[in-house]
């Protein structure tokens, strides 16, 4: 049986078609072909990354969730009493329900998210599960301009939620731009939860984002399979293969979508050639130190309030403050 989602006010900032077919074009004309990640998230994409965080090769999921397990209390307790807490990238919301358990009368929850389906649903989920919690679900690419709804009840402190090590996808510039713009949102004494990977062995890494079940290229080859059905466009997903590797002089790693052929993909009434091993890259996941993410942080405007990692520094969340 189909479970209706809860009547939910949708505030809806979700990019316009005509917006990521000019991403994608302007992206697949650059010398070095990229796409955007942030399109990874149609609701097949997002169901599929859901999917990847169960996967034994990749430890961020279940790392951080148990950091959340182990200090979701003391983590509330710095947060203080009666907080809003806007969720970046929602997702399945999944950990936002660790740290809601915890928190001394949340008064409203504003998960902000590119898939209105995935959103929706688990809005709805969460609005079940907290009944006197306030659900105010946004549609939006969060590292463009929104509004976030205020609360019908007063709030005492504002506190961004950014889970899942999504950071990483940001270059350094717009790392420090992104998280400035929160610290700006918010105004001084207003928090972040943060959560970032942390660098380690390249071999643990490369599996991470190259599963041996192939989870990671299906999610990957989604977004020509979107750009087919939404930009009528033509690429042969048969044609091209997902790659994933470490660059130690950057500490991150890359995805890419390799061409296994010399090919011409048509997308709407423009054309884009491919040579054989050219590659389009779908997305950079940056790995961090604990000084690292202390310096960035001080560079956005943030003093770093607490720090949270597992026995084997494998993952790290830290609660910041805006000054």
């Amino acid at each position: 049986m189909t479970r209706e989602p809860a009547a939910l006010d949708l505030h809806d900032f979700e990019p316009e078609r005509e917006r990521f077919r000019a991403d994608v074009i302007q992206g697949l004309r650059r010398p070095r072909k990229e796409l955007p990640c942030k399109y990874f998230y149609d609701e097949r994409g997002s169901k599929l990354f859901e999917r990847i965080c169960g996967l034994e090769e990749y430890y961020p999921t279940r790392t951080e969730i148990a950091i959340l397990e182990s200090h979701a209390g003391e983590m509330a307790a710095r947060i203080g009493p009666r907080p809003l807490l806007v969720e970046y990238g929602s997702g399945s919301s999944t950990k936002t329900r660790l740290l809601l358990d915890h928190l001394e009368e949340p008064i409203a929850y504003v998960p902000v998210d590119i898939s209105r389906e995935h959103l929706l649903e688990s809005a709805s989920l969460i609005s079940d599960r907290y009944p006197e919690l306030e659900v105010l679900p946004v549609c939006a690419d969060f590292t463009g301009h929104f509004e976030v709804p205020e609360p019908g009840a007063p709030y005492e402190r504002r506190v961004g939620y950014f889970p899942g090590s999504t950071l990483g996808n940001f270059e350094a510039a717009a790392a420090r731009e992104f998280l400035a713009g929160i610290a700006e949102a918010g105004g001084p004494g207003s928090g972040l939860l943060l959560g970032a990977d942390l660098d380690k062995d390249p071999e643990v890494l490369e599996a991470a984002y190259d599963d041996a079940d192939g989870v990671t290229a299906e999610f990957n080859l989604n977004l020509l399979r979107r750009i087919n059905e939404e930009l009528d466009a033509d690429f042969r997903l048969d044609r091209f293969r997902h790659r994933a590797v470490y660059d130690a002089k950057q500490t991150r790693v890359e995805m890419h979508l390799v061409s296994v052929e010399a090919q011409t993909v048509r997308i709407g009434d423009e054309t884009v050639e491919f040579e054989r091993d050219e590659s389009i890259h779908t997305e950079s996941s940056h790995k961090y130190t604990l000084e690292g993410l202390a310096a960035l942080a001080g560079d956005a405007g943030f003093a770093v309030e607490g720090v949270w990692t597992d026995p084997a520094r494998l993952f790290s969340v830290q609660l910041l403050a805006a000054v």
